[in-house]
């Protein structure tokens, strides 16, 4: 098997001769114990997480691939005997990290055309989802082998055209979920203090907005002092911004026709959007290039290639993380959901039979089934029958299948949205690329990476903005 597995990579030259004798060390054995030791995951969190992962290490070795560090690395380890080129041409730079994103991206975009439609893990397409890990990394290692036979020119369009377009979509996507997610957030919390007058909640939601303005403020007074100096025009501009902007969105955010409108709007949601906004603004400056001695962290002592690793490592990191909550959350954009439950009745006691949602869909199934029972439709032994349904969920050890109801997200769309963040991780890389660079490269320390958090800070703002002062200029569209 692993000589199989080698055969295309002969096909390039001196890279297959490395690459062969690795996976030749894959061998039958090896192959057979991926495959069954990473079989079908029960758990939705699970997959996630390992989607979340195959991101990561992606996006890693993308940015070792901007230079010739690695591969000299990987050179000594051969004592010099092996040198690494494709196709006699150069095996990194902007034109590599793109093959190794676009496979990536291709692999997630088939994905979510045969996932659509799935609604639970009754499906047969569930397995693609959540199983067969071995051959789905067999795969994309395959694209990314693939991707070097496509002509240099191809990815010069995508990353010129394609990939920038689908990073600004990306940006945007997270944007609309960070709002969302602060408004969820502190509806969360009112409604735990409405029905519980719960003293837990409503100190948790006071605590976390004071908190979040308080760290807020901190960040400003930071950016003032260590990068807002005298010739520091563009930095001044940003955090100056940023701080006007911030007290404007939280006076709006309390004033009375507002509330009338939106009762539930508050402190507490805009205290998450300024912290992120912020945070944003800060990891800007922080992160632009010092040829204006506007960065004093660039200046500051320490092992310059150990800070690199680590913050490239925490950028892939994030990236990832941000990926896979935007994923699971994005099916909230078009405000379905195969878990919502309709109202029987308008009015409390109606129709007699139901009077709250049920928590799920297997508790509602056995609800039916002991009305069924006890009104002598069906026997006794239907409740057994449910029980050994119930058992079938189970993974053989001990865990439960949580997606045989339903599934917990859109299938088809997360792999769409790791799609976009494969065009992200790609544009993020290849902007302002150091040609001349032999060591390890520095991650968004350009100023096109701190324009566009500042910009995102900005956009960000202004679609709060905008879920605050909708209902009161559509009143007719967003009223209840």
């Amino acid at each position: 098997m692993g000589a199989l597995l080698s055969l295309p990579l002969m096909a390039v030259p001196s890279m297959g001769t490395l690459m062969s004798f690795g996976a030749s060390c894959c061998g039958a054995a090896a192959c057979s114990a991926i495959c069954n030791q990473c079989g079908i995951f029960k758990s939705s969190m699970a997959t996630r997480i390992a989607y979340a992962f195959l991101l990561l290490v992606n996006s890693i070795i993308s940015w070792l691939m901007l230079t010739p560090w690695a591969l000299k690395k990987l050179e000594h380890l051969t004592l010099d005997y092996v040198n690494i080129s494709c196709q006699g041409k150069q095996c990194y730079g902007y034109v590599a990290v793109q093959r190794v994103n676009f496979a990536l991206g291709l692999f997630h975009l088939i994905l979510s055309v045969l996932l659509l439609g799935v609604k639970s893990s009754r499906d047969g397409r569930a397995a693609l989802q959540n199983g067969y890990w071995g051959p789905k990394l067999i795969v994309w290692l395959a694209f990314v082998v693939l991707t070097f036979f496509i002509p240099e020119t191809f990815f010069q369009v995508w990353g010129q055209y394609i990939a920038l377009a689908g990073a600004v979509l990306f940006v945007l996507l997270g944007l609309i979920l960070l709002v969302d997610l602060a408004h969820t957030w502190a509806e969360y919390c009112l409604e735990k203090i409405e029905e519980n007058d719960s003293r837990a909640w409503r100190v948790l939601l006071i605590g976390s907005t004071l908190g979040m303005f308080t760290a807020s403020f901190a960040m400003t007074i930071i950016m003032y002092i260590f990068f807002a100096q005298s010739g520091c025009a563009m930095n001044q501009a940003a955090i100056t911004v940023n701080l006007i902007v911030l007290l404007i969105i939280t006076a709006v955010s309390v004033h009375p026709m507002v509330q009338e409108y939106n009762p539930k709007a508050g402190l507490a949601q805009a205290a998450m959007v300024s912290v992120y906004c912020t945070y944003l603004t800060m990891s800007a400056v922080s992160m632009e290039p010092d040829d204006r001695h506007c960065n004093p962290l660039i200046r500051a002592g320490g092992t310059r290639t150990a800070s690199i690793v680590l913050g490239a490592i925490v950028t892939m990191l994030t990236i990832a993380y941000t990926t896979t909550r935007a994923a699971t959350q994005g099916i909230a954009l078009n405000g379905n959901s195969s878990h919502a439950y309709s109202k029987l009745g308008d009015e409390e006691g109606e129709h007699g039979l139901v009077d709250q949602q049920p928590t799920s869909r297997r508790e509602m199934r056995a609800e039916a089934l002991r009305a069924a029972v006890e009104a002598g439709s069906l026997p006794a032994n239907a409740l057994d029958d449910s029980d050994d349904d119930d058992d079938d969920s189970d993974d053989g050890r001990g865990g439960k299948d949580d997606e045989r109801g339903g599934t917990q997200y859109n299938y088809a769309l997360f792999h769409v949205i790791f799609l976009l963040a494969t065009t992200w991780v790609a544009t993020l890389l290849t902007q302002n690329i150091d040609y001349e660079a032999t060591g390890v490269a520095t991650v968004g320390r350009t100023y096109w990476a701190s324009w566009v958090k500042i910009v995102s800070s900005w956009v960000c703002y202004a679609i709060y903005s905008w879920s605050l002062l909708a209902p009161v200029v559509l009143p007719g569209r967003f009223g209840n």
